[in-house]
């Protein structure tokens, strides 16, 4: 708690954004920065005398991709608590960082989606694999047990106050259409300090007893690859592959944490059995479809492709922001902003194997633009041939690659 003073907290305060949702008091960063000393000598003030007690978060339900009646709920703090959450983050990473395994790829500075990727390609492509499991947590963020968590917690931190004062955040509860729950489980999704005590959570109950416990009872060779709540364990063998998944499902009862049996499941992913002719499995990390083609001289070798459960959810929002933009905006500013979406899709997706699949996405979201640009009036305002004049001169960002997978 020493770390919490005035000075740290105001430079949290300039780290925190001013266009976020506002909690159930409704205060903006404005708004706060308007007696911005004074609130902070206040709020520390009552830090001190343990007279601090965050407010519940306000629950906001969003779509969810691809299933548009299901919705993921997202939790958000008042202003003053995001400032006192951003500052345990700090002090929770610079404690957990150093501890945290390399398959780890989630919410961790320094490490992104891609780390995780290109990992997990250089695995398959480096050591033979016979079976993936796809591993699916059924609402990981919601199953987080409190009690569980404070004890892995306090098995690197002393300091009560801090200990007690993230467990009044835990437990501040969730206001929803007027109604206060207060539950024994759960970090609300959309908390600055959630992904790192997800983090810590899965380091306990996944990471570590991966590493020291199922790899010294496998046959072969084991690894695990996991971003957030995405878990992928590559085996070199089959039946190494069975007991980790059966063991993996007593390992998470034990902590409160269930496995999705509807879209866990275990993929035939072994370069070996392609070679011989036996067809292969493909699965689905972090938005690509992981599967097994040959490489320009004939090699079997893991190759990576956009997910097309994820293409056909982006190409659905592009058919909803065109056919609501169409008549909002001039056509040079509705130009500017579709470059501007389709180079974000090119830095994400743009990653070695994937240019023709990138290059599909871009074509299918321009032929889609076309027909809502010519829906503004009752007359056209382009034929095709016009269109490509236009993109001629206007030309859109091109498929290229952003991320090599294959290390040399």
């Amino acid at each position: 708690m020493h770390h919490f003073n005035e000075s740290s907290l105001k430079e949290c305060f300039h780290q925190l954004s001013a266009d976020r949702a506002v909690g159930v008091d409704g205060i903006t960063k404005a708004d706060y920065a308007a007696n911005l000393d004074e609130n902070l000598k206040d709020l520390m003030g009552r830090m001190k005398r343990m007279a601090y007690r965050p407010d519940p978060v306000r629950r906001v339900l969003i779509p969810k991709e691809g299933k548009p009646k299901a919705t993921r709920p997202l939790g958000i703090s008042n202003f003053e608590d995001k400032i006192v959450q951003k500052m345990m983050q700090r002090i929770l990473e610079s404690i957990y960082e150093p501890l945290f395994l390399d398959c780890s790829y989630g919410f961790r500075p320094g490490r992104g989606c891609h780390d995780a990727i290109r990992a997990l390609h250089h695995h398959l492509y480096r050591n033979e694999v016979q079976t993936v499991i796809d591993i699916d947590l059924s609402g990981y963020f919601d199953g987080i047990d409190h009690n569980h968590l404070l004890a892995f917690l306090r098995m690197k931190i002393q300091d009560k106050r801090f200990l007690r004062y993230v467990s009044r955040m835990l437990k501040a509860g969730v206001l929803s259409e007027g109604e206060l729950s207060v539950s024994d489980e759960g970090v609300p999704q959309g908390s600055i300090c959630s992904p790192i005590l997800a983090n810590v959570f899965a380091h306990y109950v996944i990471d570590e007893w991966f590493e020291n416990v199922v790899k010294q009872h496998c046959a072969g060779k084991v690894e695990l690859f996991r971003y957030a709540d995405d878990v992928v364990i590559c085996c070199q063998y089959e039946s190494d592959a069975k007991r980790i998944l059966r063991a993996f499902v007593k390992r998470l009862e034990k902590y409160g944490l269930k496995l999705n049996e509807e879209k866990t499941r275990s993929v035939s992913f072994s370069k070996r059995a392609y070679r011989q002719g036996v067809k292969q499995e493909a699965f689905d990390f972090l938005g690509f479809t992981f599967y097994i083609g040959r490489s320009r001289k004939g090699t079997p070798i893991p190759k990576v492709k956009s997910s097309g459960k994820r293409l056909r959810v982006k190409l659905k929002r592009v058919n909803q922001w065109a056919r609501s933009v169409r008549s909002r905006y001039r056509l040079a500013e509705i130009w500017r902003m579709f470059c501007v979406k389709l180079e974000g899709h090119i830095r994400y997706y743009g990653v070695s194997f994937n240019t023709e699949h990138v290059g599909k996405f871009l074509q299918a979201a321009t032929r889609i633009l076309f027909k809502w640009l010519n829906r503004r009036s009752q007359r056209k305002s382009f034929d095709w041939e016009q269109f490509t004049l236009f993109m001629s001169a206007n030309p859109l960002p091109k498929a290229r690659i952003y991320h090599t997978l294959i290390l040399t």
